[in-house]
């Protein structure tokens, strides 16, 4: 009877999480170069596990060596075992702004951490020009050093973009910068989400290489998530999460009566 009670909650707990899931992506829908993600379900392990402990009378028991071991039931229900991350692209919107930038094609822009030194990617070419103060190599009458400011390409988060050769993109007077970098994988499978539009590569994903997406200027991505199916994927949510209250309500209506029936 316990069996039911654990299949039910282990299910409402999961279609919480799905609903988180699918909840993010409608709060997403106007965030530029959003990718959604897509919750995948799979069912817990149906076996017996070897239990220490002394083996009951009765009970599928395995004598060992050192002593009884009795097997325990193990794996009640589905749950949500990962998400997985849809990166078709979405539509192009135009900006007219010289510092918005979109992917037409695969690919994405690399930006880079000057503090972690971290590289990621992201298809949200929403821009801003930045400044930093570099040394001149000259020294003043003090012997300090002479700096200059130099405009770059960022995100306005502390990041900055770079370009086909790595570096960073230096803005000149005419806020002309250098060709923005356009990067890519051989595959995106488990691709780390580290934000709403920034991922990180992991190993399995191969060498970076040069993407074969053509950059667009004055416009930006719009987000590939679909309203219609995240409501529909709420509506079956909301629904399987009513069904798996109702199991644990009448699982605890049978328990009671088997209860009282006892007394």
């Amino acid at each position: 009877m316990n069996q039911s009670f654990f299949i039910a909650a282990v299910g409402a707990h999961q279609q919480l999480k799905r609903l988180g899931v699918h909840g993010n992506n409608i709060s997403n829908l106007n965030t530029y170069g959003f990718k959604a993600e897509k919750s995948r379900f799979a069912s817990l392990m149906y076996e017996d596990l070897k239990g220490v402990g002394e083996a009951t009378e009765g009970s599928a028991a395995a004598r060992e060596e050192d002593g009884d071991f009795e097997m325990l039931p193990s794996g009640v229900g589905a749950a949500l075992w990962t998400t997985d991350t849809d990166f078709k692209n979405g539509a192009l919107a135009e900006t007219r702004r010289d510092q918005d930038y979109a992917i037409a094609g695969e690919g994405f822009f690399a930006i880079a951490d000057l503090t972690t030194g971290e590289i990621t990617l992201t298809r949200n070419g929403g821009f801003v020009i930045s400044e930093l103060m570099r040394s001149t190599g000259e020294v003043d009458e003090n012997g300090e050093d002479i700096m200059e400011r130099i405009y770059y390409l960022s995100d306005n988060e502390g990041r900055f973009v770079l370009s086909e050769s790595g570096n960073m993109i230096e803005v000149n007077d005419e806020h002309q910068p250098q060709p923005v970098g356009v990067f890519d994988y051989m595959n995106y499978d488990g691709m780390e989400h580290v934000n709403d539009t920034r991922f990180r590569a992991i190993d399995k994903n191969g060498a970076i290489r040069q993407g074969g997406g053509t950059v667009m200027r004055g416009y930006l991505e719009m987000s590939n998530a679909d309203l219609a199916e995240e409501m529909t994927k709420v509506i079956e949510c909301q629904r399987a999460y009513g069904m798996a209250l109702k199991m644990v309500q009448t699982s605890d209506e049978v328990e009671t009566t088997i209860n009282s029936l006892r007394a």
